[in-house]
């Protein structure tokens, strides 16, 4: 997940989750903070905008899935520097597939997971996230989404997910400008959600009908 702020100038394309942040200075670096992987730090491209999403949030976040993340299989979409997704493949995540659609975020990614000696338990896909989703789904128990900011991609890849991506008590933590409270599926119920300057997490539980859910708290 990276921090960045779209452009006035709207792109043809979403690149490598541009938005939030942009134009401050890249940090050069991912440290993972938690897990196998506790300390190690990776090389962030220098791409305009592309930084990891800051430790204090992927603390918070990751304090929530703790029961969660071991043995999930995670789906990063709008991956940039995969700083969830590494994160959960760190803290045990059986399987994360790492969707991004610019190749040379991406292959900086690949490089990251073969430096951890992740990548048989990390896949990269280079695609853009509605036409991954478009595809014949498979079931993720956990999944990241944070797609660029006031582009209108956040409902659309809600709902796609919701057609067959989703373990039937997935997790899905979403994140958006905190000016938008995303419409999502029914059968997802708020559980935690942060703010963090422009930004809000949002991190949603799966009920699906005939389930017996019940709801969820936020904080």
């Amino acid at each position: 997940m990276t921090r960045r702020r779209s452009p006035s100038r709207k792109p043809r394309q979403p690149a490598a989750n541009a938005h939030k942040d942009l134009g401050r200075r890249n940090p050069g670096r991912l440290r993972l903070i938690g897990g196998e992987y506790r300390r190690r730090q990776l090389p962030v491209l220098d791409h305009p905008g592309l930084r990891p999403t800051p430790d204090r949030v992927r603390e918070t976040l990751f304090n929530w899935l703790a029961a969660a993340t071991p043995g999930a299989r995670v789906l990063d979409l709008f991956a940039g520097t995969g700083a969830l997704g590494l994160e959960a493949l760190s803290r045990g995540a059986r399987q994360a597939v790492f969707v991004e659609h610019d190749s040379r975020v991406g292959r900086q990614l690949a490089d990251n997971l073969a430096t951890l000696g992740a990548a048989e338990r990390g896949r990269l896909v280079t695609a853009d996230a509605l036409a991954f989703l478009s595809a014949d789904p498979t079931h993720f128990s956990l999944v990241f989404l944070d797609p660029p900011f006031r582009q209108g991609l956040t409902e659309a890849c809600c709902k796609a997910l919701e057609a067959g991506w989703l373990a039937d008590d997935a997790l899905v933590y979403v994140e958006t400008e905190s000016a938008l409270t995303p419409e999502v599926p029914a059968s997802w119920q708020l559980h935690r959600q942060v703010r963090a300057g422009d930004s809000t997490g949002r991190l949603y539980r799966r009920h699906p009908p005939g389930s017996g859910s019940t709801g969820g708290d936020a904080c």
